[in-house]
Formats: C-alpha cells, structure tokens, sequence
C-alpha cells in the first residue's frame, strides 16, 4: 500500500527494499563522520520505512539534520524528531530534486576538467614537496579529488540499493534519477583519472597508472545496474525516462 501527500511524497508500506537498509547506515555514517559515524543504528518500521537514530545523545539533533538533508538528497521523505530519524519512502519531489542536483553537477563542475587538473598539480607538487613518498602520490590526489567532487561516495553509497515502486509515475522518476547517475559516475571516473595521470606525471612517472574510466570506486556498475532493473519495471516507456531531461 502507498500513501500520498499534498506535497508529492510517498509513503511505501512495502517491505523494505532489498540493499536499502545498507545505503542508508552507509550515508548516515558518512555524514557523521569519525566522531559518530559509529554509532548509526538503523532499523526497519512496522508499516515500513526505517528508523535511523545514534546511540549517544550528544549532538544528535545536529547529525539528524545533516542526515535527512543527505537522503533528502538521494530521494526519500525523511522525518525528524528528537530521538531519531524516520525515512518514509521515496517522494517525488526529493527525486525531483536530485535529478535537478545531478544535471547541474553535469553541466557545473563535473565540465569543468581544467579544475580538476589544475587542482591535481597543486596537490600533487604539495605532497612531493612534503616528502610524501612519490609512488603514493597518485592514489592520495586521486582520493582527495574524489572526495572533493563529493559525487563518488554519494554514488557508493547507493551501491546495491534496489529501487522500486507500485505507482508507474514514481517508478519513471526513479529510471531517470539511475540514468543521470550512471552518467555522473563516468563523468566523476573520467576526472579521476586525469586527476592521477596529471599526480603520475608531477610525482616523476611513479605509481600504477590509472586505466579504469567507466566511474569512481566502488564500482559504477551498481549503478548501471540499477538503471536496468528500474527500465524493466516500466514497460515501453522505461528508456525515454532514462534519457528524459
């Protein structure tokens, strides 16, 4: 059964989906960083959902509300109370949202490869100035790079995650929101790997070289593979939602 608001959000009251409840610990953890990232607990609700809360009770409210703007983010209605966190199901306008965040990366910084290039050598000239060993130079601008595009570990946060939906509407907005993230992963993976060439290149030719350009670690085929079992889902219509901008 799914229940709608005035405000386009939808409650599933289906089971949980299958890798859902891994995304979610994952980005919660994530956003609470070293400090609390630990002690995320996440558990399913009765009528469906999940419940996110922390075990320890300091700041909580401040990691609450940096967790639900980050699964706002990746596209479900999120509730915030004192004591935890309720995810309620996908909404259409979180997803709207997203698909509006992900164009703009496209067409924002993830264009802009002369950034990314010329932030690689900077990086890489300040580490080899600090002595840091020059075969370790590409990987570690590789990392802050990624880390500084911020789209990688959103992207592997989701990895595994099966999206899906009794209402056909939902379930096109989900295939579009799959496709412009497969597009996003190769993009980020594209910029990763002029990121360590230019590194390679300032470090003296050290370190492996960096060939994979189908996205950013863990692995873009989740993602890919996602997109694939949300178009099945919707019969005739699934492959102009995925490309539908």
């Amino acid at each position: 059964m799914t229940m709608e608001r005035r405000d386009g959000s939808r409650f599933m009251e289906d089971p949980v989906s299958a890798g859902q409840e891994q995304a979610v610990r994952r980005i919660c953890a994530r956003v609470a960083g070293p400090e609390a990232g630990d002690e995320v607990q996440v558990a399913e609700l009765p009528l469906g959902g999940l419940q996110v809360w922390l075990d320890s009770p300091r700041h909580r409210w401040r990691y609450y509300h940096r967790m639900a703007r980050e699964l706002r983010l990746a596209g479900w209605h999120t509730e915030t109370g004192p004591e935890r966190l309720l995810l309620l199901g996908w909404s259409a306008v979180c997803l709207s949202h997203r698909v509006r965040m992900l164009g703009a990366a496209l067409k924002g910084r993830l264009a802009d490869f002369d950034k990314t290039a010329f932030t690689a050598v900077m990086l890489a000239t300040r580490l080899c100035h600090d002595g840091h060993p020059a075969q370790d130079v590409p990987a570690e601008v590789e990392a802050r790079c990624a880390e500084a595009l911020r789209w990688p570990a959103r992207l592997a946060d989701l990895e595994g995650l099966e999206r899906r939906s009794s209402l056909e509407p939902m379930r096109l907005r989900l295939a579009q929101v799959a496709g412009l993230e497969a597009k996003v992963a190769r993009r980020c993976g594209e910029h990763l790997v002029l990121a360590s060439k230019v590194a390679r290149t300032v470090a003296g030719g050290a370190g492996p070289v960096r060939t994979r350009t189908a996205g950013p670690r863990p692995g873009p085929l989740g993602t890919g593979l996602t997109e694939r079992m949300v178009c099945v889902s919707v019969p005739n219509v699934a492959g102009r939602a995925v490309t539908a901008r």
